[in-house]
């Protein structure tokens, strides 16, 4: 067998972050799944009182456990830590509810060596047309912003499986709390380490009337709007506003899809660390 590269990532340098809050109806199926690809997985029960964490009791697994509700940046911080303290080199998400799929993760640790230094969005690309009108809506306008005040231009901004370098999860004093935490993470792994965001296509999953899916904890118009908010103060604060909006406007999103269907042909990022 022909040795690994040094330095390219395997599946046993990455960990599994979960956040639950709960996920009883899907847990222990994503748990499952997600060892089948990865032998490390970090489960972050963020208060559950339906039983999420005993449903998986028995799984070689870590699982943190909140007291109570303290919402999924809290639960993304300390899978994190906790995730770097047992060495991993780079930290996948995915949630809970089973809308993502495991058998992406190896695709994004194959996008991850092909774009070193880049933090990779599973973009929900694929039968988007499934997707409620409003979500899309939502996601276009989330695009936007996150992207004025990354430097760049991204899709799917708002998804929560991606695959993050360590350095990403090692930075600290990142605002936000909530879904604000996700988008504050790209735009701090833009603006202070320099990293790039590519978007890896996945297939949506949505509830059909053979697969059901738990109720979104995402609050459209109020998380919307908190994001909103957080990002206009994060654009604001970089300053140069209409400079800053030319030159995202003038990129094209990076899309890792080897296929050809989705594939942008984009340079990659223009570095834009600050301080």
């Amino acid at each position: 067998m022909a040795e690994k590269m040094p330095g390219r990532l395997r599946a046993e340098d990455v960990a599994v972050v979960i956040p639950a809050l709960n996920e009883a109806l899907r847990i222990r199926e994503v748990v499952t799944d997600a060892l089948a690809h990865c032998p490390r997985v970090i489960v972050v029960d963020d208060g559950s009182d339906d039983g999420t964490a005993e449903l998986i009791a028995d799984l070689p697994v870590t699982v943190l456990r909140h007291p109570r509700r303290m919402g999924k940046g809290a639960s993304l911080r300390d899978g994190f830590a906790e995730a770097l303290r047992q060495g991993a080199k780079a930290v996948a998400t995915m949630d809970g509810d089973g809308q993502h799929s495991a058998a992406d993760i190896p695709r994004m640790i194959d996008s991850a060596n092909r774009h070193p230094g880049c933090v990779i969005v599973g973009a929900r690309l694929r039968k988007r047309g499934c997707q409620p009108w409003y979500r899309r809506l939502g996601n276009d306008f989330g695009d936007w912003g996150i992207s004025w005040a990354c430097g760049f231009r991204m899709v799917d901004t708002q998804s929560g499986q991606r695959l993050y370098p360590a350095e990403a999860c090692a930075m600290t004093d990142v605002p936000g709390e909530g879904f604000v935490f996700e988008a504050q993470m790209l735009i701090s792994a833009a603006r202070r380490l320099g990293l790039g965001v590519v978007a890896l296509p996945v297939d949506t999953r949505y509830a059909s009337p053979d697969h059901e899916f738990r109720k979104s904890h995402f609050r459209l118009w109020h998380d919307l709007r908190l994001i909103t908010t957080h990002v206009v103060r994060q654009v604001i604060g970089h300053g140069q506003l209409f400079r800053e909006y030319r030159r995202t406007r003038a990129s094209r999103p990076v899309i890792d899809d080897p296929s050809g269907e989705f594939a942008s042909g984009a340079p990659p990022h223009p570095s834009t660390r600050t301080g």
